[in-house]
Order: C-alpha cells, then structure tokens, then sequence
C-alpha cells in the first residue's frame, strides 16, 4: 500500500476542513477550469468540493501511487481482476464497436459478444414486427422481464430513462418475491401476447425462479403446452439450466460479465424489444466513448479518476461517511438505486485484495431521489444537519427534448450554491429584521435559520437524455467504482456479503417446512419464526 501517499491525502484533508470552499475561487483563479471536465458529452464540475488546489494534487498524488493507470490496463486487458473468483472482468468489451479485439484470460471474446448482439437484435427485431410470434399465432404486445439484482436495475433504468410516453411494447419488471410484485405486473395483460423473459446468470437465484415459476404457470393456464416455450426467452451464463426450466430459447453471457455490470449484454434483452435496436446501440456507443475517455485521458482530466478521487476525499480524507445523489429528470428515478448497488456491493469491502484488514472507510452510503421530490424531504439534513453529505446533482438540460427545464435545473444549481454558501446567524437576524421582526423575535429565529454551507457537491450535466448520453453516464460511474476500488485496495468484483443470508434464508424455509425452529437457532430469530408461522 502506498502510505506515504494516504498520509498526505488526509493531512491535506486536516488542513482543507477548514478552508471554507466559496473562497477557493478567489484564493486559487484556475479552480474552475482546473476542475471541469468535459468528457463523451457530459459536463462534470467538481469545483465546488471540499479540496484546495493542494488537497486536489494530493488526492490525484494517491491515484498514481495507486497505479490506477496499470490496474486499468489490466482491466482492459482481460486479466482475472476479480481475483478471489479468477475471472477477467470485461463489460466494456460488450459495448466495444465491431472489430475489437478483447480478450477474458488470453481467450478472444470480441466475436462472441458481436454474435450475440446480431442474435438480440434480430429477435427483437421480429418481436417488434409481429413475425416473432407467441403459441396461438398472435404478436406479442407485452413483455414481462423477471430478474433481481444486476438482473433488474440496470434494464429498469433503461427502460425508465429512454422509453416512450406511448410504447408499442407494454414492458414490465418483476424482482420482488413477494407475490403482489407479479400480479400488479400481469394484471391486464393477455396471456397469447405477453412473453417473459427470465433473467439470472446462474438461473440458480431462488427470488427469480419462484417468480418465473408463477409466470409460468399463469402461461400454462392459458395457452397449449406445445406453444408455451415460445413465450417463455431465458438470458443467463448457463442456458441448459434455463432449456431445463422451459425456456423456448436463450441468450447467453459469460462469467466474465457480473451482474451489476451485466446491462450492457442480453440482460436488457427486453429493453432491446421494447426500445428497438437503434436507441440500444446509441447506448452502447455512448459507453464506448466513455471508455475511450478513460482509458486515453490523463489522470489531472480523466472524469471517472477525479469523481472517484473526490468521494475519496470525502470519505476516507474527511470521513463523510454518505452521499446523497439528485438527478434532476424524472426519467432517472432510479438512478439512485441502480448506484446503491453498483458502488455498494462492489465496494462495501473490509479486507484488501490480500484478505488484510482495509484500516480505513470504504464504500459510503449512497442515497437519493429526483429532485426537485428530494428537496421536500432529505435536503432538510443535508443543508442543516450536523452531519456534512457531500450531493451529487445530475442536470439534464432539456428533459423533453423540445423545451428548456429552467424551473428544474435552476433549482439543482441553487441547491448546489446554497450548500457551497449557506448563511451565517448574522445574516439571517438582519432578513428578519429587515422584514419587520422584532429584536427579540430576531434573535429567537435566527438560529433556526442559519444554513453552515461549506458543504460539497458536483454537478454533472447532461445536455439531453438520450441514448448516447445515458450510455456515458453509467460508464461514468462504473469506472468510477473501479478506481475507487483500486485506491482502497479491495476486489470490487465479487459479492461474498451477498451469500450468507441466502444460505441462512434455506435453512429457514426448512424450519418453515417442517413448522418448527431447529434447535440450534437463536433465541431471537426462532421466536420470529414462530410468530410467522403459526
């Protein structure tokens, strides 16, 4: 580990806790430019975080002592990344443009990801025509997509980002195992023209297979046996599992794609039939650009390297714990969520890559909502609290692709400002006064109305939502995880934290079976499962 660079990174971190981010501006004329950044269409602006001009150099110090820049290579270069499962870790080559060499442990792999691509796209295609159809010669006018995880988020954004006011596809998720997640998704919807396309890597996930069973035998109540598998499509690394189950046809991944990175390959399968192949492509063009950006952009100008050296400072140089993130459109809802579990099961680490304790914070919490919806609820704490959040805004400038949201993103850009400025006891007593409250009624509120600002935030902005954009966005914030990753000197590839509960989840639903709690459970946990199942 590269100590002496840490030890920097928080001393500059001590000395900048106290120097107040507005006067940066004035102190150091070439903060803005030096930390703006413009990269495959977005704006990113960091200018109004924590770090001084010396905290910035430290904190890009650390990233090459770090060696971020041979770990990307690796990255780049098929080499087993994820090294406590051996695995080559290789989203980009799934958005790398026609001709690309990648290759997963030396083995190409380029070839096979252009493949299935034709094979996507030509199935979809035919959906979307009416020649692709379902067991009683109907076209399919619905598409119920059941996956969880990786498996959910990543084509639900898409679908939630790019789809139109009036689809012609009716697309719907189902990820909870909780039985009214399916039947809100199939209520209305007619058997001969709907079609489900089951989601999981190992087709072994027990949340996706209770809910593909369901939707299955809300198939087989309708259509003949003989014509079901053409409504039923699996996409997972292991299609005999998925044949097995009653899938008609499959498309396949391999391992070397892990699932909170997966929606760039057959994973957003229905995303393809609902979107058509031309906004999916625009998608992964707008990836691939990304990747260009960073793996050619130097360090001091690379968007992924400075986002991540960012929350670093935050986190681990000024220990802040959470970040919150706003994006102002609607249509990226669920961009929290889908962050939530990119940066948190990929870095919520404790041990370094040689199973040594980390010794310091990693992964922080990540939350949010869309504005304006947040600022009527978190941003209370954000602003006031005791606790500093660092904010991320993500701007769209038009969100209808015809007019200017000014109402929407003047408003992220005065809460970004009001965070930066917030308002001393002073000021506030003399608006009081000047609006005809007495000295006394002054001096009552004016505590209650003193913002400390000085708290940090980025702004990245889009000019539209499209395709192209989106596709650079979530590249953005997959590289950022992996430097992220790289400084912190964790795996960010596998997902251990995971598996505990759903081996402990089989052992209960064996007590559940047989209606009584082993005798080897703990008090608290078998008196639950007692309330539960009696």
């Amino acid at each position: 580990m590269p100590h002496a660079a840490w030890t920097e990174l928080e001393a500059a971190a001590r000395r900048d806790a106290d120097a107040r981010i507005v006067d940066q501006f004035a102190a150091d004329p070439g903060r803005l430019a030096r930390m703006t950044v413009e990269a495959a269409g977005l704006r990113l602006d960091l200018s109004k975080q924590s770090w001084t001009k010396a905290g910035f150099e430290a904190a890009l110090a650390l990233a090459r002592a770090c060696d971020v820049e041979g770990r990307r290579a690796a990255l780049f270069g098929g080499e087993a990344v994820n090294l406590t499962e051996g695995r080559a870790v290789l989203h980009p080559a799934l958005r790398a443009p026609a001709g690309a060499a990648f290759r997963a442990l030396g083995e190409p792999v380029s070839a096979e990801v252009e493949a299935v691509r034709a094979e996507m796209r030509a199935y979809a295609e035919a959906v979307r025509s009416g020649n692709e159809t379902g067991a009683t010669g109907r076209p399919f006018q619905a598409v119920v997509h059941v996956g969880i995880g990786g498996s959910d988020l990543g084509p639900r954004l898409i679908w939630d980002a790019l789809r139109p006011l009036d689809p012609e596809i009716d697309l719907r998720f189902v990820a909870n195992i909780d039985p009214r997640d399916m039947a809100e998704a199939l209520t209305g919807l007619d058997p001969e023209t709907t079609l489900v396309v089951v989601v999981s890597k190992t087709f072994t996930t027990q949340e996706t297979l209770a809910n593909a069973e369901a939707a299955k035998a809300w198939l087989a109540a309708a259509l003949p046996a003989e014509g079901m598998a053409r409504h039923f499509i699996g996409v997972t690394a292991a299609p005999e599992k998925a044949a097995g189950f009653g899938c008609g046809r499959t498309f396949a991944f391999r391992d070397w794609v892990g699932g909170r990175y997966s929606l760039w390959s057959a994973v957003s399968l229905s995303c393809v039939i609902g979107l058509g192949w031309d906004a999916f492509q625009g998608f992964l063009d707008g990836a691939a650009e990304m990747d260009r950006h960073f793996l050619e952009a130097s360090l001091e100008t690379n968007a992924p390297v400075l986002l991540a050296l960012a929350q670093i400072y935050n986190v681990d140089g000024l220990r802040r714990p959470a970040r919150t993130v706003a994006p102002y459109a609607h249509a990226l809802r669920r961009l929290p969520a889908f962050l939530q579990q990119l940066e948190m099961e990929s870095n919520g680490k404790r041990v370094r890559r040689d199973g040594s304790p980390v010794g310091r914070p990693t992964c922080p919490v990540v939350f949010g909502e869309p504005g304006t919806n947040g600022q009527h609820a978190f941003f209370q704490q954000i602003h006031q609290g005791p606790q500093v959040v660092p904010a991320e805004f993500v701007i769209v400038a038009s969100t209808d692709g015809e007019t200017s949201e000014s109402p929407l993103w003047a408003n992220a850009l005065a809460q970004a400002q009001a965070l930066m400025l917030g308002k001393s006891e002073i000021q506030a007593r003399a608006e009081l006064i000047a609006s005809g409250a007495s000295e006394d009624e002054a001096d009552r509120l004016a505590p209650h109305k003193t913002f400390p600002g000085d708290r940090p935030s980025t702004a990245i902005v889009l000019d539209a939502l499209t395709p192209q954009a989106l596709g650079a966005l979530i590249a953005l914030y997959e590289h950022k995880t992996f430097v992220e990753g790289v400084l912190w000197d964790i795996n960010s590839f596998d997902q251990w934290g995971v598996e505990l509960g759903k081996a402990l989840a089989k052992s209960i639903l064996r007590d559940v079976a047989a209606r009584a709690p082993a005798p080897d459970l703990d008090p608290s946990t078998a008196a639950l499962l007692q309330r539960l199942i009696r």
